[in-house]
């Protein structure tokens, strides 16, 4: 098995997190300990995007420690995976609602996000990769 190490996001290393596979991102509770959530995740110019509810654990979690970590595999291979290492260095409300019609396209294969509850504000955290540790399956 081949494995890399980087902290630029290669082309398999795109194809990974722009397919339909699920993201798991660790961040940091207030007591040091770690936190993992399934989530659907997202690439552009080389930063993850994450969109989640304003309020939720890992958004409050990243807003007090930026630090991250983020593993995806392949759904049809579960050998061939990522695991990042970065920073979240920005939160934004702007084109949240947008972002997450286009997810739940490629995720569900439907238009619109169903999920949303009456009170919820979407937001995008912006992830800068630090470390990427790629493992291609053989």
């Amino acid at each position: 098995m081949n494995n890399s190490q980087t902290n630029h996001i290669t082309g398999p290393v795109a194809k990974l997190l722009l397919d339909k596979n699920f993201a798991f991102i660790s961040t940091l509770m207030s007591d040091g300990s770690p936190q993992v959530t399934p989530t659907w995740i997202d690439i552009e110019d080389s930063v993850i995007l994450i969109n989640t509810a304003e309020g939720r654990i890992k958004h409050k979690n990243i807003s007090r420690d930026p630090r991250v970590a983020v593993s995806v595999i392949d759904h049809n291979n579960p050998y061939n995976m990522v695991s990042i290492r970065g920073i979240a260095t920005e939160q934004t409300n702007e084109g949240a609602n947008e972002h997450i019609d286009k997810l739940a396209k490629r995720y569900l294969g439907v238009d619109k996000y169903q999920m949303r509850s009456l009170n919820e504000k979407r937001i995008i955290i912006k992830i800068k990769p630090e470390k990427i540790f790629y493992i291609p399956s053989s």
